[in-house]
């Protein structure tokens, strides 16, 4: 039989489903969903090998609907379109009765082949399921993404891991037939990196040729190179490196930040997430103690879209660089933190009447604007008013950080508040 252990043992139904109780446990959202028949368009947004190809034929199956499946890697416009005609023909006209349209790796779809996909979505002709490891919100058109569902497929922790392989040992027709103890399983949990295809394949490897063995982590490290993968750009080791990364940058470490810079880049990373982490950092960490870093920033993201790699190396480079070595603050990062917990706490509050905008008569008869004092007819643009709704007045949110620039604030807000906000 040719066919490997991660297709045999292929989950068929919900209750065979591992992990995502979220998802398809008893309370489940899709559960629900499928018990009432209606699914609406969804993106699935999780690592590889978690089962979001797998959940998408469970849906398909459980609510008895045509399916359809392309590839993003595979897949042009053309037929996107030759699918969708022939979803619409075999459909009907409800939504409960459309077909399923599952499209793997949908966020390496160009713009226009997920153009392509709006109108069926739109006019109900099929339901669209879409995988993939990146965040729908950068890879999917607003378009799109407006007429689905997302959800996220967490990563298996150890006990949904040790439970497919028991699973595998226990249901699958080759593997039931040996004598295989789970001795230790350590080393074949990190070798996989959490995600289930690899860790079927390597154990499959593992007792392929003998009909009875045990599993420990000797065995493991001796069969299985330890270095397979050298970076997973979409694995829990992406997210461990951009960390480290953008911690080196706020650390003012520019030896930290090109060395994790240099293991994202000689792992293939994007470079455009790359320079969105160093447009935030530049804007949560550096901030206001130098507002230049972050027009760097900016216009590393638009060089680098335009460039791309080896030479978008170079760029980079001096972006991360420069942000290390730039004075920090966090000082907008938290204003802007405490304003939205304050106005989680106060809801809507009224708006001063001398701020409102006065279009009309009526507006100016309720007397909309009529003590608002403009600015810049008083000495230095500057008068004393209030900004606040009344029950909050006085209310500090930001606090300059503690950089020569914002020093300058400090006292600037001193000088003009006097001790209304206490700076």
């Amino acid at each position: 039989m040719n066919e490997p252990l991660a297709e045999r043992i292929r989950p068929k139904t919900l209750e065979d489903y591992i992990s995502q109780q979220h998802l398809v446990g008893k309370n489940g959202v899709l559960t629900k969903l499928i018990k009432q028949g209606i699914i609406p368009s969804l993106i699935l947004w999780g690592p590889p090998g978690i089962g979001k190809t797998t959940l998408a034929n469970i849906i398909a199956t459980e609510s008895k609907r045509p399916f359809y499946t392309l590839s993003a890697i595979s897949s042009g416009v053309k037929d996107v379109r030759e699918v969708i005609e022939k979803a619409k023909n075999s459909g009907g006209l409800f939504t409960a009765k459309n077909p399923i349209l599952f499209i793997d790796e949908i966020h390496r779809f160009s713009k226009s082949q997920q153009d392509s996909l709006l109108g069926a979505v739109e006019k109900g002709w099929v339901t669209l399921i879409g995988a993939t490891t990146e965040n729908p919100s950068f890879e999917v058109i607003p378009a799109l993404l407006s007429r689905c569902q997302v959800y996220i497929l967490n990563s298996f922790d150890k006990n949904d891991l040790v439970a497919l392989l028991h699973r595998a040992m226990g249901k699958d027709a080759i593997l039931s037939t040996k004598k295989i103890t789970l001795k230790e399983t350590d080393a074949l949990l990190q070798v996989s990196s959490g995600d289930a295809r690899k860790l079927l394949n390597i154990f499959e490897l593992l007792v392929s040729a003998d009909d009875e063995i045990e599993i420990t982590n000797e065995l493991v490290l001796e069969k299985i190179q330890k270095n397979t993968v050298r970076y997973d750009k979409t694995g829990e080791q992406h997210y461990d490196i951009v960390s480290a990364f953008i911690k080196s940058i706020r650390g003012s470490d520019p030896n930290g930040a090109v060395y994790w810079l240099a293991r994202m880049i000689e792992g293939g990373e994007d470079v455009k997430f790359i320079a969105r982490r160093l447009l935030i950092a530049a804007s949560e960490d550096i901030g206001n103690a130098n507002p230049t870093a972050l027009i760097l920033a900016n216009n590393t993201f638009q060089a680098v879209s335009v460039i791309g790699y080896p030479e978008s190396r170079i760029i980079l480079s001096q972006c991360a660089v420069y942000l290390a070595n730039s004075p920090k603050s966090n000082a907008s990062y938290l204003a802007i933190g405490n304003a939205q917990n304050l106005v989680q706490k106060t809801g809507d509050l009224s708006i001063p009447l001398h701020l409102r905008n006065a279009p009309t008569k009526l507006m100016k008869d309720m007397n909309y604007g009529k003590e608002y004092r403009y600015s810049h007819d008083y000495p230095n643009n500057f008068i004393a008013q209030e900004f606040l709704p009344d029950e909050i007045s006085g209310t500090k949110l930001y606090e300059p950080g503690n950089n020569q620039r914002e020093n300058q604030f400090k006292e600037t807000l001193k000088q003009r508040w006097k001790n209304k906000y206490n700076y």
